[in-house]
């Protein structure tokens, strides 16, 4: 593939995997190059201002894991969204042309059918099938002045064991003996 550069690549156009939606949701089109910020300023926007009950995120090949981010963040933001998640392979035509053409003939064109894993994300604002595969309800939402400290601990498999005496931090106690640099004992020394 040396002597072949790419020219042209295409995303095979396919239907959103979600039956019942409104004609006229809004789906965000993630790409690999695409900036999160403005993916979320205009999702904000159209679900904020706009009043919009749902919205779409899809993404595929590389642009899966910036798909599931922009999600994640506007569930952050907004709070109180249902989701449901599809999962799927999309088909990707390249096509590549030779650099190094036969001296005789015209350029030769490869053309490579790929198979990438697709991601498409349903938020909405309105209650959706619980039974549906890929349903996620809503996270529940935290008080006013609640600690969230503790939110941070959630994925942990098992609690974290009580801390260790040998691993705080002990007074020293050194005995030193008659020497011409000093005397005593010194007590109460922090061990760092």
């Amino acid at each position: 593939m040396e002597n072949f550069r790419k020219v042209r690549t295409s995303e095979e156009e396919m239907p959103l995997p979600f039956p019942d939606l409104p004609p006229d949701v809004v789906e965000m089109k993630v790409k690999e190059g695409s900036k999160i910020r403005n993916l979320m300023n205009f999702a904000m926007a159209q679900m904020e201002l706009q009043g919009r009950r749902q919205i779409v995120f899809s993404g595929c090949g590389r642009a899966v894991t910036k798909t599931i981010t922009c999600v994640e963040i506007m569930k952050r933001k907004l709070g109180g969204l249902h989701q449901v998640t599809k999962v799927r392979y999309k088909t990707v035509l390249e096509v590549w042309e030779n650099q190094d053409p036969p001296p005789d003939g015209p350029a030769q064109n490869l053309t490579v059918h790929k198979n990438v894993p697709s991601i498409c994300i349903l938020l909405s604002r309105d209650p959706l099938d619980p039974n549906q595969m890929g349903y996620q309800p809503p996270e529940p939402r935290h008080e006013v002045g609640e600690d969230t400290l503790g939110s941070s601990t959630k994925g942990l498999k098992r609690p974290l064991p009580p801390p260790c005496e040998e691993l705080l931090p002990k007074k020293l106690q050194v005995q030193v003996s008659d020497s011409p640099r000093g005397t005593g004992t010194t007590a109460g020394q922090q061990d760092h």
